[in-house]
């Protein structure tokens, strides 16, 4: 199966991902960053843009598909079991917040842009991928810290 030059499946789960991130940021209005590491900031930030646009759009790459249907099925299912995880997660640290379910919502989204990058071929995809789980993992981190030592 090949894309043209976007990926609505990509986009779908892109939109599906923010959707818990924009009622957080909608209840959670007061809320600020609280990492002071500017170079791990700017990484999440970089990643996690690079990865929503490069989810559904195949820059730099020259066949925008799967080697196989194999490869397509551990794609959807993969995705929609990680996206089902995250909604579930999020859906729990809504009602208590705590380190652990904090982290794990910093590590699914990783896994969702890296599983499709490595199965669609994209390798910019799969870069910007680490960088935003190495960034977003460590700001996640250094906030829950920070939070639990403020109390």
């Amino acid at each position: 199966m090949e894309f043209g030059w976007i990926n609505i499946f990509g986009a779908v789960i892109v939109i599906l991902m923010l959707i818990p991130n924009i009622v957080y940021a909608i209840t959670n209005k007061g809320e600020k960053n609280l990492c002071e590491n500017q170079l791990m900031n700017f990484f999440e930030q970089i990643g996690r843009y690079a990865c929503i646009v490069l989810m559904w759009l195949p820059f730099f790459v020259w066949k925008f598909g799967f080697a196989s249907v194999l490869e397509m099925m551990i794609y959807m299912v993969g995705n929609g079991l990680l996206l089902m995880a995250y909604w579930i997660t999020f859906a729990i640290y809504m009602r208590r917040k705590n380190t652990g379910l904090a982290i794990t919502l910093a590590i699914i989204p990783s896994c969702i842009f890296l599983l499709s990058g490595i199965l669609l071929r994209h390798w910019l995809l799969v870069g910007f991928a680490v960088l935003f789980a190495v960034g977003h993992f460590y700001v996640t981190k250094k906030n829950a810290e920070l939070i639990r030592s403020d109390h």
